[in-house]
């Protein structure tokens, strides 16, 4: 049952931030490292890989697709860690501290939490069975 909710909870997360990076892209975009090619496309397909991993996610049809929806979104929130590095350093770096350290650190703990749980949730991690 805690898998089922949580796995909404992760669901309407990702549905709610691909939402806003499908109609609100300034934000993402301030904060992309200068290396990445088509920063414009990049926010609108993330966005989209958001949307339908929210969707694959909680489809009650098939496994393969909730265990594909679980390893795209653990993929995509390992690829959108240099974005997340990126915000805090140029963050930290404003006069005022910017978000600040208590907005930073967390969100840079979280990361491999989100990218964990959506293996689990999405069933693509070995379950332990307990000995009768």
């Amino acid at each position: 049952m805690i898998k089922l909710v949580l796995r909404w909870l992760l669901a309407a997360f990702y549905a709610f931030a691909g939402v806003i990076h499908l109609i609100r892209p300034a934000p993402f975009l301030t904060i992309m490292p200068a290396w990445v090619p088509a920063p414009e496309a990049v926010v609108l397909w993330t966005g989209v890989a958001e949307v339908l991993g929210s969707i694959g996610l909680v489809q009650p049809f098939s496994r393969k697709l909730r265990q594909a929806a679980g390893w795209g979104l653990a993929a995509y929130a390992l690829c959108v860690w240099p974005a997340n590095i990126n915000h805090f350093v140029i963050d930290m770096a404003k006069p005022d501290g910017g978000l600040g350290l208590a907005y930073h650190v967390p969100l840079m703990i979280a990361q491999p939490v989100i990218i964990w749980l959506a293996l689990w949730v999405g069933e693509c991690l070995p379950s332990r069975r307990r000995a009768a």
